[in-house]
């Protein structure tokens, strides 16, 4: 009696542990996000850049897609998420719109063996969805910090912000992805422009 007992009672523990294992919530979608910059062939005599892993302000540095409530509290979208983290992802798009800038003759991620003459920090201060206007669909925001400095000595060149902002066309993901891939093109474009203008300017100031 005491080992059928003992086998009923194994048996009720596994049936509840398989219960507790099972989900109901749908499998995690993954988004994914593309420069919009063409390649772009530079002259061999362009200098070179180095962009270190970009850092992140607190809540953004996972690979969670990020939104801002109504009452201005910040949340993240079920289900959904960027292939990686989103340092990770900016990392990959701002290197492959800079290579398509063609300003420098080579653009480096932070592992690489390769020196650079010059590398460009950069601090994520808002990428998100944001519902604080009031309306259905979010307006998503992206805001980059930026800082170049020479490699050799790290003399700070320039600092600046690169903004993007776009309406989602409906609230969907995919509507949502799409305008966070807009923003996000619109302030890589400008971190292009700025920090090849910043480089000419260097270049220009230090010829006799």
């Amino acid at each position: 009696m005491s080992r059928l007992i003992l086998m009923f009672s194994i048996g009720v523990l596994v049936s509840g542990c398989s219960g507790l294992l099972h989900s109901d919530n749908p499998p995690m979608q993954i988004y994914v996000l593309r420069a919009a910059a063409s390649p772009a062939l530079a002259p061999k005599e362009q200098p070179s850049l180095q962009v270190p892993r970009p850092q992140a302000d607190p809540g953004l540095a996972s690979e969670l897609i990020t939104l801002v409530e109504r009452d201005h509290r910040m949340d993240h979208y079920a289900g959904s998420s960027w292939p990686g983290a989103l340092p990770d992802v900016v990392e990959t798009l701002a290197i492959d719109t800079l290579r398509a800038s063609g300003h420098w003759s080579a653009v480096h991620d932070a592992p690489s063996p390769f020196t650079a003459d010059y590398l460009l920090q950069i601090n994520i201060r808002r990428f998100e969805a944001d519902y604080t206007a009031g309306g259905e669909a979010p307006k998503v925001y992206v805001t980059l910090d930026c800082t170049i400095a020479r490699r050799i000595g790290r003399e700070l060149l320039t600092s600046f912000v690169a903004e993007g902002s776009a309406d989602a066309e409906a609230n969907k993901m995919g509507a949502v992805v799409a305008a966070f891939e807009k923003a996000a093109n619109q302030a890589l474009a400008t971190m292009a422009q700025r920090s090849g203008e910043a480089i000419r300017t260097s270049t220009a100031q230090s010829t006799p």
